[in-house]
């Protein structure tokens, strides 16, 4: 199955830490860092493309920070995951003349299919979603006067 790569994983986390904390104040990252266990020189990268993707919103200065780009319910976990594997991919080699004639043509577009079947369930699973599974669980953050779960909306 696809891998989770680490900046995949801190960039879910950078933004559900954005919607989660998100108070009258912007989120500094600092505080993502100490919150989440993100190496700053991962999560700055991948925040400066989520915001260019319009998935976050940064304010530079003393009173700076993130917040998210539009709704939790308008952001999905496939958008996220397509601008990391855009960050990604721009260092990773691509040589089309790498493996064999039963790569090409059968594991490599059974692989893609599977992925696109992913990307298709990832794409369906919104931000607000995880805040609310993470309120279920009985996590605890910033969010006022959000609803309560309701069971069975969403599960993994």
């Amino acid at each position: 199955m696809p891998r989770l790569s680490k900046k995949t994983m801190f960039a879910i986390e950078a933004v559900l830490d954005v919607a989660f904390y998100a108070g009258e104040k912007p989120v500094r990252s600092g505080d993502i860092t100490e919150r989440q266990r993100i190496p700053k020189r991962y999560l700055e990268q991948v925040l400066q493309h989520l915001v260019r993707d319009g998935i976050l919103a940064g304010k530079r200065g003393p009173s700076g920070g993130y917040r998210l780009g539009r709704e939790r319910r308008k952001i999905m976990l496939g958008e996220i995951i397509r601008v990391v594997r855009k960050l990604e991919a721009a260092t990773e080699p691509n040589d089309p003349e790498i493996g064999s004639p039963l790569a090409h043509e059968v594991v490599w577009p059974m692989w893609e299919k599977l992925r696109e079947e992913m990307m298709g369930r990832l794409d369906a699973i919104s931000i607000e979603d995880l805040c609310q599974l993470a309120r279920g669980r009985g996590v605890r953050g910033a969010l006022r006067g959000a609803p309560k779960p309701q069971t069975g909306e969403f599960s993994i």
